[in-house]
């Protein structure tokens, strides 16, 4: 009966040991295994800034922009008589033309000087300053087949250098709603579609990831940052 006691004393003890050296046999395992990037540290910083300036020219958006330049051409008389001013249309015919011009734009990235300064962290919490975007007009031209034009016997055809002048004030039309356009807005979440799952990567919370640009473009700065491509 004695032996009986000391045998199940043993085998509870066997039991308790074996429960034990599976659990630091786990534990170990999981140290060992855990990635080094979940380890959030200033080592990560290296490897971020690689991984970004991989990216090179990160193109964000594409706009497909048609416009119709329109111009009616009216002779007109004034003048001042009698101390009275006077806007006459003379009946000699008129002129019209309607000029539709499509343009392409593309939004990028230069991610080639990406460093340390774009990176902010506070705590947990990381902020990726973004490059100034830069916006591109990579073509521009005339819809020649779609060109209306009406004139009057009595009225000579536009030039060449009339509709080239009607096609140049059709493209600074384009350029001044590129701020409308909401371009600048599509680049920086498109990049934020990029980085973020990278940040992720490293161990960082999504909810703990901020990507903003440096400042908030006005119309002005967007013509600075336009290139032209044609």
């Amino acid at each position: 009966m004695q032996a009986k006691k000391y045998l199940i004393i043993i085998m509870i003890a066997a039991v308790v040991g074996i429960v034990l050296l599976m659990c630091n046999s786990r534990q170990d395992h999981s140290e060992v295994t855990q990635p080094i990037s979940t380890i959030q540290g200033i080592d990560t910083v290296p490897l971020l800034i690689t991984q970004v300036q991989k990216c090179a020219k990160l193109y964000t958006a594409e706009y497909r922009v048609h416009k119709i330049v329109t111009h009616d051409d009216v002779v007109r008389l004034k003048g001042t008589l009698l101390k009275r001013t006077f806007d006459v249309k003379m009946p000699i015919g008129d002129r019209k033309v309607a000029i539709p011009i499509d343009a392409k734009l593309k939004a990028y990235i230069d991610f080639s000087s990406f460093s340390e300064e774009n990176i902010e962290r506070q705590g947990k919490k990381i902020t990726i300053i973004l490059p100034d975007p830069q916006v591109t007009m990579t073509s521009s031209k005339i819809d020649q087949k779609n060109v209306k034009e009406y004139v009057s016997l009595t009225r000579a055809h536009f030039s060449d250098a009339e509709l080239a002048n009607y096609q140049k004030q059709g493209r600074e039309a384009i350029i001044a709603d590129i701020s409308k356009m909401g371009i600048i807005e599509t680049a920086q979440a498109n990049a934020a579609k990029v980085l973020v799952p990278m940040l992720a990567e490293l161990g960082y919370d999504e909810a703990d990831i901020t990507i903003a640009f440096r400042k908030q473009y006005e119309p002005n700065d967007i013509m600075k940052l336009l290139r032209y491509e044609d």
